[in-house]
């Protein structure tokens, strides 16, 4: 199982992927937005999503969860 985590303030902007969706190392998952920019989070493992812990426009705090993949 591999946890997904912010590596910084932000606020989600698109969520690509749904839970139950497969993923390969490298795709993305959530594009977040920080000053005017957007930053993709990409899988850093493949497998399938089993949850996704954010919703479009939250501000999320660098070390949250973002996703599960298994």
């Amino acid at each position: 199982m591999a946890e997904v985590r912010a590596e910084m303030v932000a606020n989600v902007w698109k969520i690509v992927v749904a839970e139950g969706d497969s993923v390969n190392e490298g795709d993305t998952l959530v594009i977040l937005e920080s000053m005017k920019m957007e930053i993709p989070v990409i899988a850093e493992d493949a497998g399938v999503v089993t949850g996704i812990k954010v919703a479009e426009g939250d501000v999320i705090q660098e070390g949250d969860l973002i996703a599960v993949i298994e």
